[in-house]
């Protein structure tokens, strides 16, 4: 590999590793703008095996806008990430993936935590892995679709 593909590949990893970041603090922070802005226009995502739904981005913004709503308190930990980019020629290409394992601590809301006076700590935690699928444009990278397989989920009583 040339230094001028290994460079591209630093780069590439870099931009791949800070969208799935950015991907992470649009769910916890709610911002559907910034979240659309993540995906291609076909983009798409699929949180059924988490008891969610299947569509396109926009479309599933709104039902997490929807669903989300319902926890005062949301924290997307996204770990282990293992980037692979797709090779052309012995150089990197226009698509990769992404998948990483996630822990997703949350509170729910509730008459005490809507008023910032309740308690903070979660009381719905559930965690598994993304899979993330990428492709180049002339903004960067976007995702062209994420795929969550939840692995288990632990739902305490809401104690406020």
């Amino acid at each position: 590999m040339t230094q001028r593909a290994e460079h591209s590949t630093l780069m590439d990893r870099l931009a791949l590793d800070d969208l799935v970041t950015r991907y992470a603090i649009a769910l916890d922070d709610g911002d559907w703008p910034g979240f659309l802005s993540l995906f291609t226009p076909d983009g798409r995502a699929d949180y059924r095996s988490a008891g969610g739904i299947e569509g396109g981005a926009e479309e599933m913004a709104a039902w997490l806008a929807e669903m989300l709503r319902h926890f005062a308190i949301r924290q997307h930990l996204i770990v282990n990430r293992r980037i692979t980019l797709a090779r052309r020629d012995g150089a990197p290409g226009d698509t990769a993936t992404v998948q990483a394992d996630y822990l997703n601590p949350m509170r729910l809301a509730g008459p005490a935590s809507d008023t910032g006076d309740g308690p903070t700590a979660p009381n719905y935690t559930c965690a598994g892995r993304y899979e993330f699928t990428a492709r180049r444009t002339t903004d960067g990278w976007r995702l062209t679709g994420v795929v969550v397989h939840e692995k288990w989920r632990q739902v305490r009583p809401v104690d406020d």
